[in-house]
């Protein structure tokens, strides 16, 4: 089978129902989750210790949901949702387990700190991105609930997590400070 099928030379796509422009907003949105899960495999790949390896399965199971979350999100008449509140309530249980082994936040943090934190900031803007653009789908098309639902809660944990990382490794979270003195 060869990769390239020359059916969207015209601008249009073909999705689990029939075919759209490939500037939809379907298209958009789906195609923003699947350069989230790309940045997301990209951070798995940073892991090499030991005592990430279930942080790391944890990941990869995100990566899993957020495939199916893809496959709902290119389905125009969507029938069965992949992503169910099960899966919500995991990242809030993941959230909670990172925030309480990481010191109280009472200031914005600047994203960074080890390459493994950073590349998990990166994924949380662009599951920010990801979001906006489901939000924006919903409007037009009926979407269940838990695939707004889970991307909120997804960013939530890509941020407690690189917090949560920087801890592990000692890496002080870096405080934002507006107007920082000697800046330009």
């Amino acid at each position: 089978m060869k990769l390239y099928t020359k059916t969207g030379d015209q601008g249009k796509t073909s999705v689990i129902g029939g075919r759209v422009d490939k500037d939809d907003l379907r298209v958009e949105a789906y195609g923003t989750v699947d350069e989230l899960n790309c940045l997301i495999g990209q951070a798995v790949s940073l892991i090499m210790d030991d005592p990430h390896t279930s942080f790391k399965q944890s990941l990869q199971q995100i990566q899993h949901d957020l495939f199916d979350l893809g496959v709902d999100l290119a389905t125009l008449a969507p029938k069965v949702n992949k992503i169910s509140l099960a899966k919500v309530e995991f990242l809030e249980k993941r959230i909670d387990e990172f925030s309480e082994q990481t010191p109280e936040i009472t200031y914005f943090i600047l994203p960074g700190g080890s390459p493994l934190a950073a590349a998990l900031h990166v994924s949380r803007a662009v599951c920010r991105r990801a979001e906006r653009a489901v939000v924006s789908l919903s409007k037009l098309h009926a979407l269940h609930p838990e695939a707004i639902q889970y991307m909120n809660r997804l960013s939530d944990y890509l941020f407690a997590a690189a917090r949560w990382v920087n801890h592990l490794e000692q890496i002080a979270d870096i405080r934002y400070e507006s107007g920082l003195a000697g800046s330009p």
